[in-house]
């Protein structure tokens, strides 16, 4: 790779020379019939990775301009939302209903945990909701939601199951026509952004609608918004010859390179490797005495919350590993201080983590602190190949 760090945070992920080669390209005017048939290579990759029986979008912006959207071309105000918290990027949903006048309803794992299903269905019990929200991967708690459970439930409620695979897609599995319980028990729309799992630089938003998510937008005759009303991009993404609004070109050309590396490892494949990253991770990370926040049940394949053992500085710990060309997140909120985040998602390697894994136990050294390096890299290596092995 041309990067010079290893990344290791929870996004943006390194990016392959593959992909930088792509984003290098000439740019072309976004009426050119050669980019043109670099993004309908990309609108249909991503169709097939999420098989969706709908649409995707694929537009210029972030994580946080799909949530909008996903939100805005299905509720109208008045409309009541159930937002499924497992961390800080799950109550961004709360805001986002607020800006838009939706009455809303938030039930809030302590962090760390996930939502009790049981508690879920008793409040899908309680009102009529228009649409629930589930965080995929909580960037900031590492906590993975259990859709296998809280699908079924919203949908036998008759609200549209929308998932935020910002740090998930590609990496967990997220079949836009798996039921999950039953026929009509699929998710309804998938958003996410093209730094995380994906492994492309930032500045692409992706969203996939059902039909039924489709039908939603069709029921409502106007909404409030322009750019990120779907009705302005769906001629777009049927033709991509067509204009509605500039495409990101390089991006594009970069996004369609990154969803071939994504198809060609195989999903099945790709979800096992993230598995046997985080797992790794974690394991090796306890023979320092540090602590992962989720319990391993719950923790995301692609990232992790891990509280450090007494007496490291956080800002010093982290700026020591940076100047080794690791680089690591702070925790967030009431966390702040007391843990760090690291990603293991999309083109990472496990070269990548195991240096990591060994650095972070010899900076622990040189703070003073107790630490089992090569117990911890030999963790790391048996772990990782008796899950490669399954």
């Amino acid at each position: 790779m041309k990067n010079k760090d290893s990344l290791l945070i929870p996004g943006p992920t390194p990016v392959v020379d593959s992909i930088y080669d792509a984003l290098s390209e000439e740019t072309r005017a976004h009426t050119d019939p050669r980019f043109v048939r670099r993004f309908k290579q990309a609108i249909e990759r991503t169709k097939r990775i999420l098989n969706t029986d709908g649409e995707v979008f694929i537009v210029a912006g972030s994580g946080t301009l799909v949530m909008e959207m996903a939100l805005v071309n299905t509720m109208a105000p008045g409309d009541r939302l159930l937002v499924i918290s497992h961390g800080y990027f799950g109550d961004r949903f709360t805001k986002l209903a607020h800006a838009f006048g939706y009455e809303i309803d938030v039930l809030q794992a302590e962090w760390g945990s996930q939502v009790s299903p049981d508690d879920v269905e008793q409040q899908l019990s309680k009102h009529t909701y228009k649409a629930v929200t589930v965080t995929h991967a909580d960037t900031s708690t590492g906590v993975k939601a259990d859709l296998d459970r809280l699908i079924p439930l919203i949908k036998q409620h008759g609200a549209l199951a929308i998932v935020d695979g910002v740090c998930a897609t590609t990496a967990m599995p997220e079949d836009m026509q798996h039921n999950y319980d039953g026929d009509n028990t699929a998710i309804d729309i998938v958003l996410t952004g093209s730094q995380k799992a994906i492994g492309v630089p930032p500045g692409v938003g992706i969203v996939a609608f059902s039909k039924a998510a489709l039908a939603a937008r069709r029921a409502m005759d106007r909404i409030p918004a322009y750019y990120a009303d779907i009705e302005n991009w769906l001629p777009i993404m049927e033709d991509p010859s067509k204009y509605f609004a500039t495409p990101p070109v390089n991006m594009i050309y970069a996004l369609e390179e990154g969803l071939r590396i994504v198809e060609d490892e195989g999903l099945s494949k790709r979800y096992a490797r993230h598995e046997a990253y985080g797992r790794a991770v974690r394991t090796a990370l306890r023979v320092y005495g540090m602590v992962p926040l989720a319990e391993e049940e719950d923790a995301a394949p692609t990232l992790s919350c891990i509280r450090y053992p007494e007496g490291v500085d956080d800002p010093v710990f982290r700026a020591t590993l940076s100047e080794q060309g690791i680089i690591l997140s702070g925790a967030l909120a009431h966390l702040a201080g007391k843990a760090f985040r690291i990603g293991h998602m999309g083109n990472t390697t496990a070269e990548m983590l195991e240096d990591a894994v060994r650095k972070i136990g010899e900076t622990l050294k040189d703070g003073g602190n107790e630490a089992d390096v090569d117990r911890a890299v030999g963790v790391f290596q048996e772990t990782i190949g008796t899950l490669s092995r399954k």
